[in-house]
């Protein structure tokens, strides 16, 4: 059975181990294990976005012929 302080735990290991991970290359900086993106829940539906001040974001970036619509 799970209880509330597991579920904490549990999400600390999770960042913990997302930390160790994206910072253990070689070259890797700690803005490599910055977050980006934010997840929020209403009224059971599960929201995800990129945060603002995400280094890295997916698509084309600006510039690019796709983000400018040419």
């Amino acid at each position: 059975m799970s209880t509330q302080n597991d579920t904490a735990n549990d999400g600390e290991d999770f960042e913990a181990n997302r930390h160790d991970q994206l910072t253990s290359a070689p070259e890797s900086t700690e803005a490599d294990a910055a977050p980006r993106i934010d997840v929020s829940e209403h009224d059971g539906t599960t929201r995800i976005d990129i945060r603002d001040d995400a280094e890295v974001r997916p698509g084309a970036g600006p510039g690019m012929p796709e983000a400018d619509g040419e």
